[in-house]
């Protein structure tokens, strides 16, 4: 039988149940990760874990169509098949940015579609799987009054849509002005009972902490490692969609870096059980604006957090990530490089790739610009295949796109804007226009 449960991430003794509340070791308050039992996984031969996750893929059988939960025993092997809250996650585009990628001088630049799901970001890859265990846990028994999250945007209406489709009441806790107006929208449209406080989202982080350690609600945010379960398929996915082949870089924009390490966990587990046999190095992309991992990174990853200045990208406006340890631990494992992008930057880099076809949300941007700084240094070959993963959709950031083309983004010259043309209903004036 296949388990999975809590462990230190330092290694300090004792174990947890997933359906346990449990966020941080009891012994040294560092993260806990979920740890599987891989002995007993390996009873299965890498290629026969490869012909069942390929045989579920994007199928009806209930609930392996969704690409996080037909690899159920690499995620949450103990969850009844009837717990599962899923809305169809993963399976989003490998999109090969062919004249994207060629203006670059790179042929083989792929960008991971992950804002293609059902609230339009990667949190959904997370947020089935704790949703779906506390729906377990209120079948058991458990008292959980609701479930709560400190966010930027994202998570918050990801949050919300699970937990209006399993029926659990969601507490949401935002920076006020400074999510986008479709970020907002989301979960007030599904019903969470949506706080917006004068701060930042550091600030909404220390409320909800508090609100998980003393008045019941569960914590939906990173620092539950029960998220980052679900998003590290998102490295599973990446192999299984080029048959199980592993690409030379991926570059992931970050915020508070979760997404960091559960990229390196899927990895991990894929590595440690035969199914590939080399790594990918790691690149995290963040804003010049908020960006202590870089500065860690410029420092052998001696980190202080920062004070988080205002970002175009404002899901990763973070100044001190709870994830911090462990994103450091996965890129020193992953070869791992941190660079950032200025706003004028990020602005370009994401105009630049929109005129190939894409719709980039600011945070991809930061990654494309990382990506372009990357391979102008010699750093990325030119022979190498790349993939960003876009975490958003664009369509949240419609402000953002429309103040990029009308130049209204201050200090920011916008080399690719792109404005109507105004013209009498003349028909030689459209004609000169078009000339």
């Amino acid at each position: 039988m296949y388990r999975a449960s809590f462990r230190c991430i330092n290694g300090c003794p004792g174990e947890y149940p997933l359906t346990q509340p449990i966020y941080r070791c009891p012994s040294c308050q560092h993260l806990l990760e979920v740890v599987h039992d891989l002995e007993a996984l390996g009873d299965r031969s890498p290629a026969a874990w490869m012909r069942l996750f390929d045989d579920r893929y994007k199928r009806t059988s209930w609930p392996y169509g969704s690409s996080v939960w037909g690899k159920k025993e690499w995620v949450c092997p103990g969850l009844p098949d009837e717990h599962v809250v899923s809305m169809d996650e993963g399976g989003t585009n490998m999109l090969w940015a062919e004249r994207y990628g060629r203006a670059l001088g790179v042929d083989d630049v792929w960008v991971k579609q992950c804002g293609n799901s059902h609230t339009g970001s990667f949190k959904d890859l997370g947020m089935t799987v704790l949703v779906s265990v506390v729906r377990h846990m209120i079948a058991l028994g458990q008292p959980v009054r609701a479930v709560g999250c400190a966010s930027t945007g994202d998570t918050s209406a990801s949050l919300a849509a699970y937990a209006a489709a399993a029926g659990v009441p969601a507490i949401v806790v935002l920076p006020r002005g400074r999510v986008s107006v479709a970020q907002l929208i989301q979960p007030l449209a599904n019903g969470a009972k949506v706080l917006a406080l004068d701060t930042d989202f550091d600030g909404c982080m220390a409320i909800i902490t508090r609100l998980a350690e003393e008045e019941g609600v569960y914590l939906a945010n990173s620092m539950n490692s029960l998220r980052l379960e679900g998003q590290k398929t998102v490295a599973i996915e990446i192999v299984q969609q080029w048959d199980w082949e592993v690409p030379e870089v991926i570059i992931i924009p970050g915020g508070n870096l979760g997404n960091v390490s559960a990229l390196g966990a899927g990895f991990d587990m894929m590595e440690a059980l035969g199914l590939i046999a080399k790594r990918p190095r790691i690149v995290v992309a963040q804003a010049a604006a908020a960006n202590p991992l870089y500065l860690a990174y410029q420092q052998n990853w001696a980190f202080e957090p920062v004070v988080a200045k205002p970002t175009l990208a404002s899901a990763i406006q973070i100044g001190n990530p709870v994830s911090i340890q462990k994103a450091i631990r996965t890129l020193q494992k992953y070869d791992g490089i941190v660079e950032q992008a200025t706003e004028e930057q990020l602005a370009n880099a994401a105009a630049r790739a929109d005129r190939s076809g894409m719709y980039n949300c600011p945070h991809t941007g930061v990654a494309l610009a990382v990506l372009e700084q990357l391979v102008a240094r010699g750093v990325i070959d030119t022979r190498d295949r790349v993939v960003v993963i876009s975490t958003a959709n664009g369509l949240k950031f419609t402000e953002f796109k429309q103040r990029y083309h009308e130049r209204a983004l201050d200090a920011i010259v916008p080399q690719y804007a792109n404005r109507p043309i105004e013209l009498p209903n003349d028909y030689d004036a459209v004609r000169r226009a078009i000339a």
